[in-house]
């Protein structure tokens, strides 16, 4: 009997084991499920692009690539557009009658009013101003023509080849269209730009006209108050192209942009977006792991050895997993015949993320080494002598 109840004990304990193991199992399979589903559709948006700026690396996507309108996040390109073209941002002007009256979101100016380029920035930027838009355009330009053609030559030149501006502020046209990529890209380059920095990360601003009459701004971007490390970017809102937001987070020296357009929940998904992507990936500084020496031996120098240098640095946002996987290839002379000019080439660097070459830099000589003489060569043998 008490044989037939250890039998029974044991028998007990392998199936609450096998249990058990089925249950591992099966919640392994479901976080891996819920981060494959994550990966696959992390949001409810049309279109979703998150990118690391320096490296410009989608780090999370869903239909990157799909011709969207994009609203008001038009104005990103706007701002840039209207600094990189500017010489004076402070110097006021009359604005143009065009911008009167125009339709959508306004910060409606006046006929005849008069306001600096920077403060139309900021009602561009943080309330939205469609009228804010033709104004700077007409100044910067000459006409809202010429300017949107700077818009679309900028956008180019970024390599957002999917984009095509017809206004400056976003409302609905057929011909008007970027990519949740695309508009990654050109925020990643106007978010260089420190005056751009600092307008759209602005909470909260007065500006004043010549003539005394003030406007009390109140940026529309609700994760500059809810997201540790906020730093902008813009809203948009219209019909065709539904809620859009491109929001920007800096932590740690890496700097994410999110993209979501025609999103219900903009606000809230591009948090979860952004904190996930801090959460996955470090800016690593690849440079910093490589091992080179400061010098290498110079035969027949007045100087043995000479100073060399990598030139270029090189960071990138990586996983954990992927930072452990990265490979090095150093070649380097073990030495060089004098005499020696500097920026001699003698070796170089190769890292290679996934398999795949990443970075290829050459390392150069810092400083010149001259010949030794013959009578260089007597004069030493008779000091050692």
């Amino acid at each position: 009997m008490k044989k037939n109840k250890i039998i029974s004990f044991v028998c007990l304990l392998f199936a609450i084991a096998f249990v058990f193991s089925i249950f591992a199992s099966g919640l392994q399979a479901f976080f891996s499920v819920k981060s494959c589903v994550f990966a696959e559709s992390a949001t409810s948006a049309k279109s979703m692009c998150v990118m690391e700026t320096s490296s410009k690396r989608v780090l999370e996507s869903k239909n990157e690539n799909l011709h969207l309108p994009m609203a008001s996040t038009t104005k990103i390109m706007t701002a840039i557009t209207a600094i990189e073209n500017c010489k004076d941002l402070d110097k006021t002007f009359e604005i143009s009658p065009k911008s009167v009256g125009i339709s959508g979101t306004s910060i409606y100016l006046r006929k005849e009013e008069v306001m600096s380029t920077r403060d139309l920035l900021y009602g561009l930027m943080l309330v939205s101003g469609n009228d804010a838009s033709v104004a700077l355009a007409e100044h910067v330009g000459g006409s809202t023509k010429t300017f949107v053609a700077l818009m679309n030559s900028l956008a180019s030149k970024i390599g957002a080849y999917d984009t095509h501006f017809d206004n400056t502020h976003g409302l609905d046209s057929q011909t008007h269209y970027t990519t949740a990529k695309d508009l990654a890209l050109i925020t990643s380059y106007a978010l260089e730009n420190d005056t751009f920095r600092e307008i759209v990360s602005t909470s909260n601003i007065k500006i004043t006209n010549s003539d005394g009459k003030v406007r009390y701004l109140k940026n529309k971007n609700k994760l500059l108050s809810s997201l540790e490390g906020c730093c902008g970017v813009k809203t948009g809102f219209t019909n065709d192209a539904g809620r859009c937001l491109v929001s920007a987070c800096e932590r740690d020296g890496m700097r994410v942009v999110a993209v979501v357009l025609n999103c219900g929940p903009m606000f809230e998904e591009s948090k979860i977006l952004l904190e996930k992507a801090f959460e996955d990936y470090k800016l690593y500084n690849l440079i910093n792991n490589l091992n080179i020496p400061q010098t290498i031996q110079v035969d027949e120098g007045r100087q043995d050895k000479v100073r060399i240098k990598l030139n270029g640095e090189f960071s990138y946002p990586l996983t954990e997993k992927e930072f452990d996987g990265v490979k090095y290839q150093i070649n380097l002379q073990k030495s060089i015949t004098a005499p020696v000019d500097k920026g001699t080439e003698v070796g170089e660097v190769k890292i290679f993320i996934n398999n795949d070459l990443h970075f290829c830099e050459k390392i150069y000589t810092i400083e010149n080494v001259r010949r030794n003489s013959i009578w260089q060569k007597i004069k030493d043998f008779v000091n050692r002598w």
